[in-house]
């Protein structure tokens, strides 16, 4: 497998990730039917700003740049919020990306297993996520790393 570690962003790398991150979000809202493609990228710029008002600074939000420790090659990214909850700290990931050159060769389990021991050190008992209907691959994956359907929502196109 895979052996990666996830390395603080600077800021040049979480103005890339921010980039990206907002466009794949918008695209995924549109394809995924909730957003209009005319209203996507203000309304996927305002969840940013909701979740991240201090950028990469902002209190209890990590943002790691994902790399090979054998090669040294960034191969991907990981953005995860941990808050305290009345049944104690739990964590959120908001994003998480592995490049399309680098998929498929064991780098999303890998930086999955880092965010569990990331977790871990942060005291988090628990790890929660959304994953987009159309985007099985990574449906798969967490399924593979232990992740359960706690809900699910259904839409028809009339």
């Amino acid at each position: 497998m895979a052996k990666v570690q996830l390395k603080e962003m600077s800021a040049g790398e979480y103005e890339v990730f921010l980039n990206r991150s907002a466009k794949d979000y918008a695209n995924d809202k549109v394809e995924a039917g909730t957003w209009s493609e005319d209203e996507a990228m203000a309304r996927s710029l305002e969840s940013f700003q909701k979740y991240l008002p201090e950028g990469k600074d902002t209190k209890d939000a990590f943002l790691y740049t994902v790399v090979d420790q054998e090669i040294g090659n960034e191969v991907g990214y990981v953005w995860f919020n941990i808050a305290e909850e009345p049944t104690g700290r739990t964590t959120f990931i908001y994003d998480i990306l592995i490049y399309e050159e680098y998929q498929g060769k064991g780098y999303g389990k890998a930086t999955m297993s880092a965010v569990d021991e990331a977790a871990r050190e942060q005291g988090a008992y628990k790890i929660s996520l959304h994953v987009f209907g159309h985007n099985q691959r990574a449906f798969q994956l967490y399924q593979k790393v232990g992740y359960e359907v706690t809900d699910i929502s259904m839409t028809k196109k009339l």
